[in-house]
C-alpha cells in the first residue's frame, strides 16, 4: 500500500493536533480543578450541571427565607409567653380587686398596674421582626392601636406566608386577633382596661371583676393555642432546613463528580499524553527526513 506524501503529513499534523488539544484540555482541568471549563466539554453534563447551579441557588434563596421565618417564630413565642405572664397577673389583680377591703390607694395602684399590663400586652404584640415586618400584623402595621376613645384596633391579619421550598411557605407569625378577640367579638384588653376604669370609680368593680376572671383564663387559653400551632409549623419549617441540607449535600456530591477532576488521574493522562506526544513527534521527524537516497547509501 502507497501513501502519498500529503497523506503522510496529513495524518501525522491531525494525530499531533490531537494529541496537542488532549494535553492543553488535561493542563487546565489540572489548573482549575474542573472537567468543565465549557459547554463543548460535555453539552450534557454542562446543562445538568447549570440545572444543579439553580437549584442551589433557588435552596439558598429558600433557606434565607428559613432562618427569617425560624427567628420570628422563635420570638413570637417568647412574646407569647411574657403574655400569658401579664394575663396572668391581670387575673391574680381581678380577684384582688374583687376584695371589698380596699382602700382608695389601693384600687388606685392595682388600676394603674392593670393599664400598664394593657400597654405592656400591646407593646409585646407590636413586636417586629428581624427586617422589621410585624409578627403579629401585616407588614409593617401596628398589630393593636389604643384608640382615644379607649378602644382598640386590633389586627385581623397576620404576616404574609413567605416561601421556605418549591411547593411549602409558612408565615412568620399570626393575626392579634387571634390573641385577644374572643368569640363575641371583644377583646381581653378592652375588658382589662374596663376593670382599671372601675377601680377609679367608672363601673361596678365586683360585677366587672367577677366576670372578666373566665375571660382572662379563656385569654390565657387563646395565646396557648397560637403558641402550639406557631410551635409546629416552627417544626415543619425545621423539618424543611434539614431537608435542604440533605439536598445540598447530595447535589454537592452530583456536582462534584460531573465538574471536578480528579487530579492524580489527570496528571497522570498529562504524563502519557505527553509521552505520546513526543514519540509521534520524534517519530516524524526521522520519517520526514527519510529520502530515497537514503535507501541508495
Amino acid at each position: 500500500m502507497q501513501i502519498s506524501t500529503q497523506q503522510f503529513y496529513t495524518s501525522n499534523q491531525r494525530n499531533l493536533h490531537a494529541l496537542t488539544s488532549t494535553a492543553d484540555i488535561l493542563q487546565t482541568q489540572i489548573s482549575t480543578g474542573k472537567k468543565l471549563n465549557a459547554p463543548s466539554d460535555d453539552p450534557v453534563g454542562y446543562r445538568r450541571l447549570q440545572g444543579l447551579l439553580r437549584d442551589g441557588s433557588n435552596d439558598q434563596a429558600y433557606s434565607g427565607n428559613i432562618t427569617i421565618v425560624q427567628s420570628a417564630l422563635s420570638q413570637a413565642d417568647t412574646t407569647m409567653k411574657s403574655m400569658t405572664d401579664d394575663i396572668q397577673r391581670a387575673k391574680e389583680l381581678a380577684v384582688k380587686a374583687n376584695s371589698g377591703t380596699l382602700s382608695a390607694s389601693d384600687r388606685s395602684i392595682i388600676a394603674d398596674e392593670l393599664d400598664s399590663i394593657v400597654k405592656g400586652l400591646a407593646d409585646l404584640a407590636n413586636a417586629k421582626d428581624s427586617r422589621g415586618a410585624s409578627i403579629f400584623a401585616s407588614g409593617d402595621s401596628a398589630a393593636v392601636v389604643a384608640n382615644a376613645d379607649g378602644s382598640f384596633t386590633i389586627a385581623t391579619t397576620g404576616p404574609t406566608a413567605v416561601p421556605i421550598g418549591d411547593s411549602s411557605s409558612a408565615a412568620p407569625g399570626e393575626a392579634a386577633s387571634r390573641l385577644f378577640v374572643d368569640s363575641t367579638g371583644g377583646n381581653i384588653l378592652a375588658d382589662i382596661s374596663s376593670l382599671a376604669s372601675a377601680l377609679r370609680g367608672t363601673g361596678s368593680v365586683t360585677a366587672i371583676a367577677g366576670s372578666i376572671g373566665d375571660k382572662l383564663t379563656a385569654s390565657n387559653n387563646q395565646v396557648a393555642g397560637v403558641q402550639g400551632s406557631l410551635g409546629a409549623r416552627s417544626q415543619r419549617v425545621d423539618i424543611e432546613s434539614t431537608r435542604i441540607t440533605a439536598v445540598a449535600t447530595d447535589r454537592e456530591i452530583t456536582r462534584s463528580a460531573i465538574e471536578d477532576v480528579d487530579p492524580t488521574q489527570a496528571i497522570t493522562e498529562l504524563q502519557k499524553t505527553m509521552t505520546i506526544l513526543s514519540a509521534a513527534q520524534s517519530s516524524f521527524t526521522k520519517l520526514a527526513g527519510l529520502s530515497l537516497f537514503d535507501y541508495m547509501r
